[in-house]
């Protein structure tokens, strides 16, 4: 007998629309959007999802319900609104607490510009929002350079006006306006220049140029050359404004870019509002997976909150894949040319945006840091369970000499130089890396069963397939394999070998978790070499010294301590050598170097 939740799902209909899911207690779990209501929501329960969280969030499904609606961009909508409005705990949430800034021209005689955070439906332009109030200040502070308008409140009505009931301020007398309040500017030509401000609030800068080198090449011709000067510095104010602002084809105007960027944890969604070649806004969007979302997933969610959010209205939208908002909206995915640059530019910022969000976050919460980069390396090496203890090995001998071997632990992704180990290789003749790998593994693995160390989640061997295969025996015959991870990393193209496998893997080259193993690696690669240099320098100390009749290990300390190296010691007299470890010994020194 089919249980209640069975019936619920074979009754749904095969329509676009939106569903919710309900727990025992009839809390909202989750909403989702669906081309196909019955085929999207039944694949929730006829599988074991990859993921916990998912797995989890079925378990909990009591009730389903739905709303149909005409087209799959309806559903997007729906879905948008009903997030923001219900904020189920498995969604990523949408919501959004500032108030953002607007430049507003009121609705009134000789209007006023100035910014706002309340839209007013009284008939007043507004122009935004935008993302900063930095923003805001500087466009502000160029309207206020190019064009003289009031900063009062006064009602100037006509009648007003011809009423003499004002009289101008400081604000004229300085320069800043140009004295409506008395009749001292008509209507009209204040008109036009809040008309050249309403461009260039748009992007367009061209009509405001045109207009000011026109004014300019007049005044010139009458003979007005101080304002014609004046007029000149406006022009070059709002042309350096114009080269801050303009970084493509001015061909390009009244387009959204959109872009993202994400790790296991968080996404990150830029977007650069485009008018006549000139970035006009531009915002990032963090976003925190819920139940490992796609990239197509957040950002289809993201390009419809954005867009409702910052009032949007262009036809054409440019993306990094393809996405479908309906037949109202043009998707580009740019190749080549200025649109490929500008998407380019988006998620160059996405990325800043995101490296600056990590960066705090290491500083203010460094265990989330930690928590991230794990989960990361998790999923990127395809581990079973995340690498907090990792063991990396790496061999060193130069012409053979001295063959010795390091092994460097990380744990929580940073160095534990305490649990670092030193090997000398001891089975071995000979510069064979594959045998001193072979050895060293199987002496670090053994000793640490014999004292119920905990083992390492995952192991790094320096060295391609060959040093690899050796490690591998040793963990075999130690009855480890399968129970460690274990991987080898090559030099030349930092290729990662997984045993069994002859198809390396590739890491990106950006990537957290390469970076972690090539610390790993340098560190062994550093840790070694140190201990080989010291042990040939001992070596060669020693050699000359252990070759004189008489002279023991004690007595070879003692003068080095003293004369600090061997060439000293050639160079020093028989009185200066006896005053350190006698007469006797001081003559066996002395007559040994006179020989050689």
């Amino acid at each position: 007998m089919l249980t209640s939740l069975e019936l619920q799902i074979q009754t749904l209909p095969d329509n676009p629309g939106v569903y919710q899911y309900f727990d025992k207690e009839g809390k909202i779990l989750y909403v989702g959007k669906a081309k196909n209501l019955r085929k999207r929501v039944s694949s929730y329960f006829n599988k074991v999802h990859d993921t916990a969280k998912t797995n989890v969030l079925v378990k909990k499904i009591v009730s389903i319900q739905h709303i149909v609606v005409p087209t799959e961009t309806d559903a997007l909508l729906l879905e948008n609104n009903l997030i923001k409005k219900l904020q189920p705990r498995y969604n990523v949430l949408l919501r959004d607490d500032k108030t953002y800034p607007w430049i507003c021209i009121k609705n009134e005689p000789f209007p006023r510009i100035f910014s706002t955070r309340k839209m007013i439906k009284d008939g007043s332009e507004y122009f935004g929002p935008y993302t900063s109030f930095k923003t805001v200040h500087t466009i502000l502070d160029l309207i206020k350079e190019l064009y003289p308008l009031r900063t009062c409140n006064f009602d100037l009505s006509r009648a007003n006006i011809n009423s003499g009931k004002f009289k101008v301020c400081l604000e004229y007398h300085i320069g800043n306006c140009k004295g409506p309040c008395e009749g001292l500017e008509t209507q009209e030509h204040y008109q036009n220049q809040v008309n050249a401000i309403r461009e260039i609030l748009k992007g367009n800068f061209k009509e405001s140029l045109k207009d000011f080198k026109k004014l300019m090449t007049d005044l010139a011709m009458d003979m007005q050359f101080e304002q014609a000067q004046k007029i000149k510095e406006k022009i070059e104010v709002l042309e350096n404004y114009q080269a801050r602002s303009t970084i493509l084809n001015p061909k390009l105007s009244n387009i959204d870019v959109f872009s993202i960027v994400s790790d296991e944890a968080m996404a990150y969604i830029n977007f650069l509002q485009i008018s006549h070649g000139a970035i006009v806004r531009s915002h990032t969007m963090e976003l925190k997976k819920k139940l490992e979302e796609t990239d197509e997933e957040l950002l289809e969610l993201a390009v419809v909150e954005l867009r409702e959010r910052f009032h949007l209205n262009s036809k054409e939208i440019i993306l990094p894949f393809e996405l479908d908002f309906g037949e109202k909206i043009r998707v580009t995915v740019p190749k080549l040319g200025d649109k490929k640059q500008v998407l380019d530019l988006s998620e160059r910022n996405a990325k800043y945006y995101r490296l600056d969000q990590l960066k705090q976050i290491k500083i203010v919460d460094p265990d989330r840091h930690t928590n991230r980069i794990m989960a990361q390396m998790q999923k990127d090496l395809r581990l079973s369970v995340e690498p907090r203890h990792i063991e990396c090995f790496d061999n060193s001998n130069i012409q053979g000499t001295n063959p010795v071997s390091a092994c460097v632990v990380f744990k929580d992704g940073k160095p534990s130089k305490k649990d670092y180990r030193h090997f000398n290789i001891k089975t071995v003749e000979g510069p064979n890396d594959f045998a001193s790998m072979e050895e060293v593994v199987y002496r670090r693995y053994k000793r640490m069963l014999e004292e119920n160390e905990p083992l390492p989640q995952l192991i790094i061997i320096d060295g391609g397939k060959g040093q690899l295969s050796s490690a591998l025996k040793s963990l075999e015959d130690l009855g480890l394999r399968g129970k460690v991870a274990i991987v080898g990393i090559a030099k030349r193209l930092e290729e990662l070998f997984y045993p069994g496998d002859s198809v390396p893997l590739y890491l990106d080259k950006k990537s957290e978790t390469l970076k972690t193993i090539q610390h790993l690696r340098n560190e062994a690669h550093r840790f070694g070499i140190t201990f080989h240099r010291d042990k040939r320098s001992k070596s060669a100390l020693n050699s000359t010294l252990e070759m004189i009749p008489g002279i023991g290990e004690k007595t070879m300390v003692t003068l080095l301590k003293h004369f600090k190296s061997v060439k000293r010691i050639k160079e020093a007299t028989e009185k200066e050598i006896s005053d350190v470890v006698g007469v006797s010994k001081a003559k066996k020194i002395s007559e040994f170097y006179k020989k050689i």
